[in-house]
C-alpha cells in the first residue's frame, strides 16, 4: 500500500494562471502543466528568496521534497520560456494557509494579506 501524499502548505494562490502564448498552442495542445505547490517553491524561493530550508518549514514538507518540486518547477518555467509553451498553473496536493502558521513569511499568507487590506 502506498504511503499518502502529505498536503502542502500553500500562502497565495497565483494572480494569473496562464502564461506564454496562447492562441496556437492551446489549439495544437502545447501546454504545460505546473502545480500550485511547484509554483510556490517558485514564488519563495526565488521571489521571497526563502532558503530552501525556509521553504521547507512554511510548506510543512521535507526540505528534500522541496528540492524536488522546486527543480521540477525551474525545468518547466525553462521549457515554457525556451520552447514557447503556454504554462497553466492548477492542481496539485495543497491546502490554502490559513495565516496562523508561524513560519509565515514577510506577510505573504493570504490571511495576512486580506487584514492588511482592511
Amino acid at each position: 500500500m502506498a504511503r499518502p501524499r502529505k498536503w502542502r502548505r500553500v500562502c497565495r494562490l497565483p494572480n494569473l494562471k496562464k502564461f506564454g502564448p496562447t492562441s496556437d498552442n492551446e489549439r495544437k495542445g502545447r501546454l504545460l502543466m505546473m502545480s500550485v505547490e511547484e509554483y510556490e517553491t517558485i514564488r519563495l524561493i526565488d521571489h521571497e528568496d526563502l532558503t530552501q530550508e525556509e521553504c521547507a518549514l512554511q510548506m510543512n514538507i521535507a526540505r528534500t521534497t522541496v528540492q524536488k518540486i522546486y527543480n521540477d518547477a525551474r525545468i518547466k518555467v525553462a521549457a515554457s520560456l525556451v520552447d514557447g509553451l503556454t504554462l497553466i498553473i492548477d492542481g496539485g496536493d495543497y491546502q490554502l494557509c490559513n495565516g496562523n502558521n508561524q513560519y509565515c513569511h514577510n506577510g505573504s499568507c493570504v490571511r495576512r494579506n486580506i487584514e492588511q487590506e482592511k
